[in-house]
């Protein structure tokens, strides 16, 4: 939505891990480094640990990703895999058949698989994530799987990916040879400040961005101190407050698109958790259309109290800055058309529940991208008169009387601004405006 704006070729900040994104700050780099030396070894079991969003996977992807070519990776994802199903799992990551008739024969037939392998010089490592949820005798058959082995070298080396409460389950004395085992243990730290800053310049930079820094060393402060440091917040709160700024039509972010960005993500300062009621949200909306509540009722009223005001003043090096994408405001003319042929042929007693209007397209095309599947259907677009001045309404629902339009009314959870409202088909074709 805010690519082309801000000079983008694709989003900067999405949590989904992808290895082009790869950030080697915080230690992850010498991290790395210390995991491809330690599956050179071949010895013993290997252990990360990190938060919930600490970047975890992105490590495991950018160490598959960085493997030799003569080592196999095999991926455990489900920490509720039965012993049975672990190898299963494993035989049929490795490409092979997996026998029907029990636990020994499938061992039987992975040893086999190992042997054949390491005759050939490649090696096998189990990458596991989400180890925390293993329970602890899977923890042990885990273990029992590195006991496969020639005279000289280890058959099947592994790699625990989990959060700190995999420590916990390690400690336990049940599982103490498991422990002994492990010959690298790591810890994946939050960012610094600093290491935030270089994260998001770095990416941004991969997206496509060659302008000016865009996020302010106060900005960055404020967002290395409200995610924790964590790369996963900090993804979500540098993708919501660009889209704040977008949204503004400026390219200046400033504190109050972070604090709106934090408060549709529900992420507050650290120490601040449980003191602060949860705020309602509209549900119609996947980032909250509720005036003052949400992510995209903040930026909407930012850009209909901007669109008054003279257009903000671009930073330097401003050619690398785009015009907000067409696309958007393309399929908002389309919808206003479908509307005019639609108002034409439809009963004057259909109603309609009017959510949302805007003074621009381009501000349309941003309450449009944030509707989700609980928006009552169909969704349009009315291009017309709004107390006397052009406006693009969104509409939604389609409903043969008022009755029926208003027990879908009721159902709706309530919002103290932008309170939707219902319309007719009659009145709205007295407002319509032609669409170019």
């Amino acid at each position: 939505m805010y690519f082309d704006y801000f000079g983008l070729k694709e989003a900067p900040f999405r949590i989904t891990p992808n290895t082009e994104y790869w950030y080697a700050g915080g230690q992850r780099g010498e991290m790395l480094m210390a995991l491809l030396y330690a599956i050179g070894q071949g010895e013993g079991i290997i252990k990360v640990v990190g938060e919930v969003g600490s970047g975890k996977t992105m490590l495991c992807r950018k160490l598959v990703a960085q493997l030799p070519d003569r080592v196999d990776s095999v991926y455990l994802g489900n920490p509720t895999l039965s012993p049975d199903d672990m190898l299963a799992a494993i035989l049929a990551d490795l490409g092979i058949d997996t026998p029907e008739n029990g636990r020994q024969a499938r061992l039987t037939q992975l040893n086999a698989t190992l042997l054949a392998r390491h005759e050939a010089g490649r090696r096998v490592v189990v990458f596991v994530e989400e180890a925390q949820g293993i329970a602890l005798d899977n923890l042990e058959f885990l273990r029992l799987l590195t006991n496969l082995e020639t005279a000289t070298d280890k058959l099947l080396q592994i790699v625990l990916f989990g959060q700190p409460e995999l420590d916990v389950q390690l400690a336990d004395p049940r599982i103490r040879q498991l422990k002994d085992r492990i010959t690298l243990s790591l810890n994946l730290s939050p960012l610094t400040e600093s290491e935030v800053a270089e994260y998001l310049r770095a990416r941004l930079a991969v997206a496509g961005y060659r302008g000016p820094d865009l996020f302010s060393p106060a900005l960055i402060a404020r967002l290395a101190h409200l995610s924790g440091g964590l790369s996963r917040r900090i993804n979500v709160l540098a993708d919501k407050t660009l889209l704040a700024a977008y949204a503004g039509q400026t390219h200046t972010l400033a504190p109050e698109h972070l604090d709106a960005a934090a408060g549709d993500a529900e992420i507050q300062s650290p120490g601040q958790a449980g003191r602060r009621p949860r705020l309602p949200r509209w549900a119609w909306l996947s980032a909250g259309v509720a005036a003052g509540l949400g992510l995209l009722a903040f930026v909407v009223w930012q850009a209909m109290s901007l669109a008054a005001r003279p257009p903000a003043r671009q930073p330097q090096a401003a050619n690398a800055l785009r015009s907000p994408a067409a696309a958007p405001v393309a399929r908002v003319t389309e919808l206003a058309r479908q509307t005019q042929r639609w108002l034409a042929a439809a009963a004057p007693e259909t109603h309609v529940i009017q959510i949302a209007s805007a003074k621009e397209a381009a501000q349309a095309a941003v309450l449009l991208g944030g509707l989700n599947a609980a928006t009552p259907q169909p969704v349009r677009v009315l291009h017309g008169l709004s107390r006397g001045a052009p406006a693009w309404m969104i509409l939604a629902g389609e409903f043969p009387n008022r009755d029926a339009a208003e027990a879908a009314l009721r159902t709706l959870p309530a919002a103290p601004a932008s309170t939707p409202f219902l319309r007719t088909v009659g009145k709205m074709r007295s407002v319509v405006l032609p669409t170019e």
